[in-house]
């Protein structure tokens, strides 16, 4: 019988530069979190299905893949870093706090596939557990901003506070019910994707279409955090002095490209004060990272003395905003070395020791085909030089280097000083 291969729907297999490329990304964020100061933690892969029901309800067996197993017990793989993190914190009573966190790995979804989108897929996350204070939040923001940067990506941080939403519904609209509250957060969570009529239709059977309305018309103000906080509508909420605190804090930092924008609120509910996205603005990719305090969380957990502050991105999505702005690879550039004799591949192999000793990435033709082969496969893996290895050249300490249309004659012992001029 002949087995049908196939993967199950959504999902795929990585292949060497897509690898290559997260593992770009991987090495860049453990840069920042070191610089930062985050104790990496992998947390687990599966965890009991009533942990990501306390995170966002009983409904979440939809969008996870779910199984009872051989001890009966329902389990599900892991569909972010956060709440992995956050139980692993909320376990650890003994824990110094505060504690600050970093972590990067594979999650599963099981959402709709679509192009670019499968149902595995990897993520990075930090958080701040154990500090009320906007300084956590600010010290969120400033990673993902110098993340950002050490990315080349050009961004903006869209800044809000939740409870300024909430003071407008209950003072302003009269809306005092939490489940009320709640839906109208997650109808405004929905105008990055649609429109205002598309989602007074939707939600016309669950809120009053009037309020809605008037709520939308409400987030759509936004700008520099300038021009919102001196704004006199906007001061009279009491979140809003948080607003400036984190502000003042980001400057302090050093932290710009902000604005503040009423249309982030992130629609969790466990979200519970500043919320924060970054957005590239040189693609209609949207938002990169989310993040904001989410105390609600680790209260769920029954630590209402933890608080929680952090950010997650995904990372296959920061690798299209890199690929659409600069259209190159992003993985070490490579150095082919040629030869055409048996004599002359071990000297090849000599150099491709000593290059790859110096940190280069090397390749040679390990089975001996002729040098017009050796230069096309040379081609095809996109090697930035070759270096041809001609044997009487060889035996005076030089090779050739060819890069482009350019062949430059060497010396052996300062090669790397010519390559690092190249690559």
């Amino acid at each position: 019988m002949i087995v049908k291969l196939d993967l199950p729907r959504g999902m795929r297999d990585l292949q060497n530069d897509e690898l290559g490329n997260i593992s770009y990304i991987r090495d860049k964020f453990a840069e920042t979190a070191e610089i930062f100061d985050f104790k990496q933690i992998e947390p687990s892969t599966l965890e009991l299905l009533s942990t990501l029901e306390a995170k966002s309800g009983p409904s979440i067996i939809d969008e996870t893949y779910s199984f009872t197993d051989k001890g009966g017990r329902n389990i599900a793989l892991r569909f972010d870093l956060t709440i992995g993190l956050s139980r692993f914190v909320s376990m650890r009573r003994d824990l110094k706090l505060p504690a600050k966190l970093s972590s990067f790995g594979g999650v599963w979804r099981y959402d709709e596939p679509q192009l670019g989108r499968y149902r595995y897929f990897h993520q990075w996350d930090i958080e701040i557990f154990g500090s009320p204070e906007v300084d956590a939040d600010a010290e969120i923001i400033e990673f993902v901003s110098h993340f950002l940067k050490k990315l080349g990506i050009d961004f903006v941080i869209a800044i809000n506070h939740r409870s300024i939403l909430e003071e407008y519904l209950t003072r302003s609209l009269g809306i005092t019910d939490n489940s009320t509250v709640n839906e109208m957060m997650r109808a405004v969570d929905k105008l990055a994707k649609k429109s205002t009529e598309h989602i007074v239709e939707e939600y016309k059977q669950k809120l009053d279409s009037a309020s809605l309305l008037k709520f939308i018309e409400f987030v759509s103000f936004n700008g520099t955090p300038e021009k919102m906080l001196e704004n006199s509508k906007v001061g009279e909420f009491e979140s809003s002095k948080v607003l400036v605190e984190l502000v003042d804090s980001l400057k302090s930092r050093q932290v710009s490209n902000l604005m503040v924008d009423f249309r982030i609120v992130r629609g969790l509910d466990y979200y519970s004060g500043i919320v924060f996205e970054a957005k590239d603005q040189s693609s209609q990719i949207g938002s990169l990272v989310g993040g904001g305090r989410y105390d609600r969380l680790t209260e769920a957990f029954g630590r209402k003395d933890l608080f929680a502050t952090g950010a997650a991105g995904g990372v296959e999505r920061i690798l299209t905003a890199i690929k659409d702005k600069s259209n190159k690879t992003i993985q070490r550039p490579l150095i082919y070395v040629t030869y055409s004799s048996r004599q002359e591949k071990k000297h090849a192999i000599e150099v491709v020791s000593k290059l790859r000793n110096l940190g280069y990435a090397t390749d040679y033709d390990i089975n001996g085909r002729t040098t017009s082969k050796q230069f096309h496969e040379a081609a095809l893996k996109k090697a930035v030089a070759i270096i041809i290895i001609s044997l009487d050249e060889f035996k005076k300490g030089i090779v050739t280097i060819k890069s482009g249309s350019k062949e430059q004659k060497q010396s052996i012992t300062e090669i790397d000083k010519y390559l690092d001029q190249i690559v």
